[in-house]
């Protein structure tokens, strides 16, 4: 039996190292267009703001505004994705939220603004939770949080790469094609790619394991019975959509992933800004391709840490620690940085925020699964995510806001430092009721055959 067992185990595993390739690569291409397009405003207000006459509340206002129709469509979405399955509704996705992001090139105001970013959202809604779903119906929950964290390079890879192409195209596009200011052929030109791939996705992406024809029909059949095995095991009964909504367990993720989504959009929509004020306060100048390559560097970091925390997690088999001890760390950076006497260490500690911030969140996503599956898994993963982006919205608003008011960054991060070290807090109180439940069961089943 031994022997029997260890064959389907190395069965699996070339399953899984092949879905690997296939996958991730194409799906973590797809999110680095994905997060470019959600977050190039951050470089486009360098010079859109005073273009369009916006304040920085206005600004945070229209960056947010992003969230709210992601808030309102997200579970909807995943639960469509669930049903029709993620090659057709990935693909619509993608090709819808390409045309809007290319159409932000042509606001004019305020109103224009609010409006394109409220399209925005509505038509991305569904994509990460609908990825994070799809991966549970291709991996183990073993190697579950590396394969997030290698997803999620995207976040870090689109700023160590985005940066400094959209500031060049910034830098560089006033004139070409007819725009008259660079940041309107930025927007243009980067949303394109996501009409192109989003077609590509119906012809790359698999629904589920036992449709993939590039395995082996003993692959197919080994990978899914692994993974419904260890749902079977781990989640005790198939969640429903009203149970996974209703479940306390979730509320308490949402005030988790709020809190770590607040530091994670603050430091993508303002870090840029950030970076040029320090022209002022230490008397050094900037280009825009500089401003956008200094911005990379806490994200090029951060994409080292956050493999090393998700491969430890999974070696250990520990969740809870291994988000709450990031959000502390990123806490903690955001909260020293703008009293740092040098600029050298200002991005230093901005470093630490994002190493926080991004070592958390594919860990995070570890946690849901433990107790919900089925459609259940799909309407719980969407609501943490559309209550926890609201963070997104909060967060840009708020901190814009607090700039105009303050004249400066300084309240904005502080409020960025307490909401991570809540995140941090509530996640070791969810995680340690799941381990207090897990141990309960086997003594009440023990009661029961006595």
């Amino acid at each position: 039996m031994a022997d029997v067992a260890t064959g389907q185990d190395q069965v699996v595993q070339g399953a899984v190292r092949k879905a690997m390739w296939r996958l991730l690569p194409f799906l973590g291409f797809c999110y680095f267009l994905n997060y470019v397009d959600r977050t190039n405003v951050g470089f486009a207000s360098l010079t859109m703001n005073a273009d369009l006459g916006l304040s920085a509340t206005a600004y945070g206002l229209g960056a947010g505004l992003f969230f709210v129709a992601y808030f309102f469509f997200e579970v909807p979405s995943n639960v469509i994705l669930h049903k029709v399955g993620a090659r057709v509704w990935i693909a619509r996705i993608m090709v819808t939220w390409g045309i809007i992001a290319s159409a932000t090139a042509f606001v004019q105001g305020e109103v224009s603004f609010y409006i394109v970013r409220l399209l925005l959202g509505a038509a991305e809604a569904g994509f990460f939770p609908g990825i994070i779903l799809y991966l549970t119906y291709w991996f183990p929950r073993v190697q579950r949080a590396k394969v997030v964290a290698l997803f999620f390079l995207a976040v870090p890879i689109s700023t160590v790469v985005g940066s400094p192409i959209s500031t060049l195209l910034i830098q560089n596009g006033d004139g070409v094609w007819g725009f008259d200011a660079g940041w309107r052929f930025m927007f243009f030109v980067e949303g394109l790619p996501s009409i192109l791939v989003g077609f590509l996705v119906l012809f790359l992406l698999t629904d589920r394991p036992h449709q993939a024809k590039w395995l082996s029909a003993e692959e197919r059949e080994a990978l899914e019975n692994k993974i419904a095995t260890e749902d079977s095991e781990q989640v005790r009964h198939t969640t429903g959509i009203r149970e996974g909504l209703r479940d306390s367990r979730v509320v308490g993720l949402s005030f988790v992933y709020f809190g770590i989504v607040f530091g994670s959009y603050v430091l993508s929509f303002f870090l840029p800004q950030v970076v040029s004020d320090l022209q002022e306060r230490f008397g050094i100048k900037f280009s825009l391709a500089q401003i956008g390559l200094i911005t990379a560097i806490p994200y090029a970091v951060a994409a080292v840490v956050m493999i090393i925390n998700a491969r430890h997690s999974d070696r250990t088999g520990e969740r809870r620690l291994h988000v709450a001890i990031p959000a502390f760390v990123g806490a903690g950076g955001v909260a020293v940085a703008l009293f740092m006497e040098s600029p050298y260490l200002v991005i230093a500690a901005m470093t630490l925020c994002a190493v926080g911030v991004n070592s958390a969140i594919p860990v995070f996503w570890q946690l849901p699964s433990t107790f919900l599956t089925g459609v259940g898994a799909a309407a719980g993963i969407a609501m943490i995510n559309s209550f926890g982006n609201i963070g997104g919205f909060a967060g840009p608003y708020l901190t814009g806001w607090l700039r105009d008011a303050t004249g400066n960054n300084e309240a904005g991060m502080f409020v960025v430092a307490a909401l991570m070290i809540m995140a941090g807090i509530v996640v070791l109180v969810v995680g340690r009721r799941k381990e207090q439940e897990d141990a309960a069961v086997p003594a009440a089943v023990t009661e029961e055959h006595r």
